[in-house]
């Protein structure tokens, strides 16, 4: 069984970046910077075959390339002790539209459609009791983050390992986008 997700990687420039931001959180476990990417869709644990209906049916997308741009900081859960430091994008549409695309195509072969709610963003650090008053200084201090646009011209299909230092991803398949068809 491989445990599979969808994704938009991001350029090194930006990982590098969003990795230096992720260690300063203290009780925390920032994600390694080749490890950053944007999720799309969580699909979870399927068998070979299903894979290769999964590899095929994201091929069908067609879908026009766009840009985003890194906004803001935040954490989940909105209540409660947070767990993951995260950083938002913007804007969301583009996103939304791809994000429809790949679910029409994933309900075809019988892949329920996600029940929570999508929000856009980059899990930067997992959180392991952080204080409080570093949570809020973090926040506060990168509240007005943003980035240049960057261009979205593929999304990939990336395995995901679950290992004793945390998860990791190994880029399975690229799909470009390269614009609707007429």
């Amino acid at each position: 069984m491989n445990r599979l997700f969808i994704a938009i990687s991001l350029p090194c420039l930006l990982q590098q970046g969003l990795a230096g931001l992720g260690r300063g959180l203290p009780r925390s476990t920032p994600v390694a910077a080749e490890q950053l990417h944007l999720t799309l869709r969580f699909i979870g644990e399927v068998e070979g075959g299903r894979q290769l209906a999964i590899t095929g049916c994201l091929a069908d997308i067609r879908h026009s390339p766009f840009s985003l741009q890194l906004q803001g900081v935040g954490c989940f859960p909105p209540r409660g002790e947070p767990r993951v430091a995260w950083v938002g994008i913007t804007p969301w549409e583009p996103l939304l539209s791809l994000r429809a695309a790949i679910d029409k195509e994933l309900a075809a072969i019988g892949i329920a459609r996600e029940k929570s709610r999508f929000v856009p963003h980059i899990t930067i650090a997992r959180l392991k009791g952080t204080p409080q008053r570093h949570l809020q200084q973090f926040l506060a201090g990168h509240a007005f983050l943003d980035s240049e646009p960057f261009p979205v011209n593929q999304f990939s299909l990336y395995q995901s390992r679950l290992t004793a230092k945390g998860a990791k991803h190994e880029e399975k398949e690229t799909y470009p986008l390269v614009g609707l068809l007429r």
